[in-house]
């Protein structure tokens, strides 16, 4: 028996009071479990770094073992569905997550640091299944531009905590950033606490359709791989321009991206419904590995801000287009596995350019970002073959015993 076979059915609960309504309360949960609890780590680094004698290989292991949570979450959600559909899990993911924020001043030590790190991203991975899941369920047969504005609540969470930790740099310590981000952590969880989990669908009386399952395994390849060259620039891109740059640069640049982010999945999002999704993926996905390269090739304030608005732009607007794609195909929990896909390649990534980081961040921005360009070019093979819409319909609409010829 299946994990969720196991669990009572939910009661069946009425039509969302407002679309708009679910989106902000899916954006807040983004915020705080995204846009705080992963991301506000990047510009609290260098303050580690400076006066909490972290060390550079120690921030790595502290990322890492925030990616390796993460994974950790992402297959819960693959393996046990029903977690995907609890309130109960998302509010205690909540609280976990704000717990672990408000823990890590408490101690100078790095095993406990890796520790609450772990368990963050256990939550953060959590917060995200459950509220992507609820997005793209409830909201299947509305605009597409309003599941993006949901995603835009990542972008929005890192804005407000990299603005946070740019007024605090000056007038406080790195503690004080860790408890404020918690206290804003717990305010978004408090806005979003009465979110609505996706509904479990109706139970399938046909067999498995399996002919797009080769599609669904280039956009699994294409999206683990920009898990590894992303999540380099997502954890040292402050640290890195700050190494070429005025101080403020750096923490002022992470802004940038959290304010790029906020509008580009809507953007990504409405542009889908005129072009292929493999292909913007892929443009997208090549736009990036640039934002990516241009502050290792290219020093001073004007590269490190250009590069801060086109990674802002795209790797949110990635995550959209890709989960997009999966739920296009009607993959079983393609959130959830695509995820956990991203969260191997998130810990491969900072394992990949450890090796680099005794030579400066400039190794580890270009080889982040050839890898990027390797997810783009997978994205190009996938838009070659890809279904159209209309067939992957015909697919799952048609007889059983029609599935294998259905569209050829």
């Amino acid at each position: 028996m299946s994990p969720s076979a196991q669990v009572p059915a939910p009661r069946a609960e009425g039509p969302l009071l407002s679309p708009w309504t679910h989106v902000t309360r899916v954006a807040a949960a983004l915020a705080a479990g995204m846009g705080v609890g992963r991301f506000v780590y990047t510009p609290i680094l260098p303050l580690m770094h400076t006066q909490a004698g972290l060390s550079t290989t120690a921030g790595a292991h502290l990322a890492t073992a925030n990616y390796v949570g993460y994974l950790l979450g992402a297959l819960a959600g693959t393996l046990i569905p029903a977690l995907v559909r609890s309130r109960a899990v998302l509010r205690g993911s909540f609280v976990v997550l704000t717990g672990t924020l408000a823990a890590m001043p408490a101690t100078h030590s790095t095993t406990t640091w890796i520790a609450l790190r772990l368990l963050a991203g256990v939550a953060s991975a959590l917060i995200f299944v459950v509220a992507v899941s609820s997005l793209l369920g409830h909201l299947r047969n509305h605009p597409a531009h309003m599941p993006g504005w949901g995603f835009g609540g990542v972008g929005a969470g890192i804005a407000l905590s990299g603005l946070l930790v740019l007024a605090l740099r000056s007038v406080a310590d790195w503690q004080v950033a860790w408890w404020s981000s918690a206290a804003l952590a717990a305010a978004l969880a408090t806005a979003a606490w009465n979110l609505r989990p996706e509904i479990p669908p109706a139970p399938s009386t046909g067999a498995r359709d399996t002919v797009v399952d080769p599609w669904f395994g280039a956009l699994f390849v294409s999206y683990t791989l920009e898990g590894v060259g992303y999540i380099v620039a997502g954890t040292f891109l402050v640290a890195a321009i700050g190494q070429r740059s005025p101080g403020w640069i750096g923490s002022g640049a992470w802004v940038l991206v959290g304010m790029a982010a906020v509008p580009s999945s809507a953007l990504w999002a409405r542009l889908g419904r005129r072009w292929s999704r493999p292909g913007l993926l892929c443009v997208a996905l090549a736009i990036q590995a640039v934002g990516i390269a241009l502050p290792a090739l290219i020093g001073g304030v004007a590269a490190a801000l250009v590069s801060a608005v086109l990674f802002g732009a795209t790797f949110i607007g990635v995550s959209t287009l890709a989960l997009a794609t999966g739920a296009e195909l009607r993959f079983p929990r393609s959130v959830a596995l695509l995820t956990a896909g991203y969260s191997v390649g998130q810990i491969l990534g900072p394992l990949a350019v450890a090796p680099l980081l005794h030579d400066g961040y400039r190794p580890a921005l270009l080889l982040a970002a050839a890898v990027v360009l390797a997810a783009a070019v997978t994205a190009a093979v996938l838009r070659t073959g890809f279904p159209r819409r209309e067939a992957v319909a015909l697919r799952h609409s048609a007889p059983a015993r029609d599935v294998r010829t259905a569209g050829r």
